[in-house]
C-alpha cells in the first residue's frame, strides 16, 4: 500500500511562514510528478504546486512568488515552503504523487491544515 506522509501544518499569523513536507518510498518517488493541492469546505480541491522528476514546477497564479515546491531525491521527500501567507491560504492541503512511469496512478496524503489568523 504506497502511503504519503505529510506534516508541517499548523497556525500562523498572515505574513508568516510554514513548510509542509511529504515523504513516501523510494520506488513511488522515483516515478512520480509529485505536487501539493488543497482545500476548502465546499470547493473543489485545486491544485497548488506541482514537480516532475526532472525537478520543472508550476504553481497556481495564486501563489507564484510565494510558495516554492522542492524535491529532496536523496530523502524521497517532496517540500512546500510557503512564505508571505495570507488568510485565504488558510485550507487543508494534500501531497499527491501522480505515477508516470508504468502504468498511471495517483496517490494522496492524508491532508495537513494551514491556518493563516489575520
Amino acid at each position: 500500500q504506497v502511503q504519503l506522509m505529510e506534516s508541517g501544518g499548523g497556525l500562523v499569523q498572515a505574513g508568516g511562514s510554514l513548510r509542509l513536507s511529504c515523504a513516501t518510498s523510494r520506488y513511488i518517488f522515483s516515478i512520480s510528478a509529485m505536487g501539493w493541492y488543497r482545500q476548502v469546505p465546499g470547493k473543489q480541491r485545486e491544485l497548488v504546486a506541482t514537480i516532475t522528476i526532472g525537478g520543472s514546477t508550476n504553481y497556481a497564479d495564486s501563489v507564484k512568488g510565494r510558495f516554492t515546491i522542492s524535491r529532496d531525491n536523496a530523502k524521497n521527500t517532496v517540500y512546500l515552503q510557503m512564505d508571505s501567507l495570507e488568510p485565504g491560504d488558510t485550507a487543508a492541503y494534500y501531497c499527491n504523487a501522480r505515477v508516470i512511469i508504468g502504468r498511471a496512478a495517483d496517490y494522496w496524503g492524508q491532508g495537513t491544515q494551514v491556518t493563516v489568523s489575520s
